[in-house]
């Protein structure tokens, strides 16, 4: 298939290192990123992909609980949080009375009843404590015992346990012990602190987002990890990123999977000044060159409700594996940010059909990528 596409020049003994399974630096994901082909691209992280999860295509059935949307940092790409002037889009703060409630009905109905995972994620709200967080947890396992809670984001958890006073291994070990089984990889935006000054000023930092992965990965933990990528940051910034998670994957060997997530311009301050997203070519380039880079994580996931089915079912062809879950219109943080998906819905059914139109395999999994 190679011998079909022309190589440029510059970028054939990287393509030579691809092949020959030799780990890429930051400076050949850079070129392959300005030179590469989008067809060679495409074919390279295939290959990538087949020898990580064969013909599969994972997903899980999944649903989303989102405890709050107010939030005390200031995120200017943020289109979740609650902003008081906008009297049109209400705040909400979940008791953990309505959590248990929102688990008994998943529980109860028919098209839920069959999930593997609760994803809980929210705002970072400033009364909540550690006590709230691990309540949340055992009032949806009291409902769902079987259900593998993954909670929290990096900033979520640093905040909470710093202000308990206790250490991130301690605190970690709390929500362990009441029944938190992995945690998502939000709040890792880009890592780069001259862009997070400017778009996230006053959010946990990158080293601080990965000392809450690290101890995560110590306990026993299985992590996600992600990226924010079509703001104001270049392709540098992007690789450095993902050479940071590469980094600390090479130690733990803890990151289940990788998620590119788009960014969209509606609903937040950022996009006065960002009034053009990336296009459909640059966030396949983009899924190609984590795929080719991450050489150590298992898993890339192409999240739908953020790139649209029709985008996420082409990531396929550059390295995705993964397309996350059912959700059943559980999540509202990229709705609010004017992504295609305003009510993001899938049937196990309709997830097969996205995966076999591009051949390959659906494959069901749970949160530990266990095949079910």
């Amino acid at each position: 298939m190679l011998s079909q596409i022309t190589i440029p020049q510059e970028i054939i003994p990287i393509v030579e290192k691809i092949e020959n399974n030799v780990r890429l630096s930051q400076q050949d994901a850079i070129a392959l990123w300005n030179h590469a082909p989008l067809g060679l691209l495409s074919l390279l992280a295939t290959q990538k992909k087949r020898l990580a999860s064969q013909n599969k295509v994972f997903f899980n059935q999944n649903v989303h609980i989102e405890p709050t949307n107010i939030c005390l940092f200031n995120c200017l790409f943020c289109s979740y949080k609650h902003n008081p002037k906008n009297h049109n889009a209400p705040s909400w703060n979940l008791s953990l009375e309505e959590i248990e409630n929102k688990a008994k009905m998943l529980a109860q109905n028919a098209l839920t009843s069959n999930i593997t995972e609760v994803h809980l994620v929210g705002g970072v709200h400033p009364e909540h404590t550690l006590e709230f967080y691990c309540d949340a947890i055992k009032a949806i396992k009291k409902q769902l015992p079987n259900v593998d809670v993954k909670a929290y984001t990096a900033v979520e958890l640093y905040h909470v346990i710093s202000k308990s006073n206790l250490t991130i291994k301690q605190g970690l070990q709390m929500l362990i012990d009441a029944g938190m089984s992995a945690i998502p990889g939000g709040g890792a935006e880009i890592f780069d602190q001259t862009i997070r000054d400017q778009i996230c000023p006053d959010k946990p930092n990158a080293k601080q987002w990965l000392e809450i992965h690290q101890t995560a990965h110590q306990l026993g933990l299985k992590t996600n990890a992600t990226i924010l990528y079509g703001h104001i940051e270049n392709i540098q910034h992007r690789i450095e990123h993902l050479a940071l998670i590469r980094d600390l994957q090479d130690i733990t060997n803890g990151f289940n999977a990788f998620i590119p997530l788009k960014y969209h311009n509606k609903n937040n301050p950022l996009g006065e000044t960002v009034t053009q997203q990336s296009s459909v070519v640059e966030d396949m380039k983009m899924m190609a060159i984590c795929r080719l880079f991450l050489d150590n994580i298992p898993h890339l996931k192409a999240y739908w409700p953020m790139l649209g089915k029709q985008n996420a079912t082409l990531a396929l062809n550059f390295g995705a594996d993964d397309l996350d879950g059912t959700i059943t219109n559980s999540t509202k943080i990229y709705a609010l940010a004017g992504a295609e998906e305003q009510n993001p819905t899938l049937t196990v059914q309709e997830l097969q059909k996205l995966v076999q139109s591009v051949g390959f395999v659906a494959t069901l999994r749970d949160t530990h990528y266990n095949e079910i």
